[in-house]
């Protein structure tokens, strides 16, 4: 890779298979403390605390996990950008936000009531947004653009497995507790082949900026008027994610409500399964086409319109099968979406001293999304019109984001 600067310059080395599994195997275990409570233990544990106000209760907690998702990105990622550990800028917040975040599973593992739960899943989100923040800056801190659709790719595909591990454990754990342990454990795990292999650039001392409170903060301001294709980028991403958040949030109480399936944790489960296996394909697919034909907006658009017909599906065909169906389709469009956005993205960013902040600044179109759909939902899905005008709304968000694509010029 090139030295750079301090070494921050632009990398132009492949990075070692090692590196790509154990990077892989940490986004997983990041990814799996995440959605084993937000696809069945968070719901459960509602249902379980508050079962005539459920929906409610998860809107609640969703909600303000999210935010303290939102802030804490941005701020993990600023202070990797400022870290001249001996071990490198990343790898130390990796280690620190994991012990955190298996601290936080164990506190709604032992949470008695629904004040607990939230605030065991505060602490979740806040601490793992470290390593996902640090994970998310050592793409381009290591990985040459021309190859950043395929990092987009496997980063994508750790996160979808995630997920199905996360769900997967979830339910395995025989129940709540059981369930919040065995993500607990490999959340714990799953960094430590990454940490161990110590490959990070290093920060000289002298490069840091001195410290002021008040510079750091005003830092986490990108003006738009200055940065428009890094402000067109946000708001794609945030569309999207504010429409797949919807789709996921009440998709066990769809399933038990307007579906009627009898056991709907365990379709929750079949269906994380179907979508992981269509992100899996089109995921790693779509990030090496974007790289050889280098055309990443065109992925983007084509993925909100696949994702808008999957939430047209669950909005007029309320069966099993429509579920199934429409989980394939939504596999397909935002495993695309995943990988060649990420490396749109990075093709945007302002500063290469400044990549975890400004990351973490495009995270929070991630967690953003998660603040508001539960206000959205909630009462669309109670009082203005239930299910299918809640996931009309959803597919007409993707489109949006679709399209707003193309207001990005610098990449084609």
């Amino acid at each position: 890779m090139t030295t750079g600067p301090g070494g921050l310059g632009e990398p132009t080395e492949r990075v070692p298979i090692r590196w790509v599994l154990a990077f892989s195997l940490a986004t997983v275990g990041t990814f799996v403390g995440w959605y084993g409570p937000l696809q069945i233990l968070l719901a459960k544990q509602a249902d379980a605390f508050s079962p005539g106000s459920k929906e409610a209760v998860l809107a609640v907690a969703a909600g303000i996990g999210a935010l303290f998702s939102m802030l804490a990105n941005p701020i993990w990622g600023a202070l990797s950008d400022r870290t001249a550990s001996r071990f490198g800028r990343r790898i130390p917040w990796v280690a620190v936000g994991t012990l955190g975040g298996v601290a936080g599973l164990l506190l709604m593992a032992a949470a008695q009531d629904a004040v607990g739960m939230i605030a065991g899943w505060c602490l979740v989100q806040t601490a793992l947004n470290a390593p996902f923040a640090a994970l998310s800056a050592a793409i381009p801190d290591q990985v040459p653009q021309q190859q950043r659709g395929t990092a987009g790719g496997y980063f994508g595909v750790a996160q979808t497995i995630g997920i199905m591990a996360g769900t997967g454990l979830a339910v395995a754990g025989g129940g709540i507790v059981g369930g919040y342990l065995a993500c607990a454990v490999f959340v714990l795990l799953a960094p430590v082949p990454y940490v161990l292999l110590r490959r990070d650039r290093v920060l000289p001392a002298e490069l840091r900026p001195p410290w002021s409170r008040r510079a750091f903060f005003a830092g986490f301001w990108l003006d738009p008027t200055h940065h428009r294709d890094f402000a067109w980028a946000w708001l794609t991403r945030f569309l999207i994610n504010l429409s797949n958040s919807i789709t996921l949030l009440y998709l066990l109480f769809y399933l038990q409500d307007a579906v009627g399936l009898p056991d709907p944790g365990g379709g929750v489960l079949v269906l994380t399964v179907i979508d992981a296996v269509t992100v899996l394909i089109s995921v790693m697919v779509a990030g090496i086409w974007s790289d050889r034909i280098a055309n990443r907006r065109a992925f983007v658009a084509w993925s909100g319109v696949i994702m808008a017909i999957a939430g047209f599906l669950l909005a007029g065909w309320q069966t099993w099968t429509g579920a199934v169906v429409a989980a394939l389709v939504l596999g397909i469009g935002f495993g695309a979406y995943t990988s060649v956005d990420f490396a749109l993205i990075t093709q945007v960013l302002p500063e290469a001293l400044d990549r975890g902040k400004d990351l973490g600044v495009i995270n929070i179109a991630n967690a953003l999304p998660q603040v508001l759909a539960p206000v959205v939902a909630a009462p669309v899905v109670a009082h203005l019109g239930g299910y299918p005008v809640l996931y009309t709304a959803a597919s007409v968000i993707a489109l949006l984001g679709g399209v707003l694509v193309y207001r990005v010029k610098s990449v084609r």
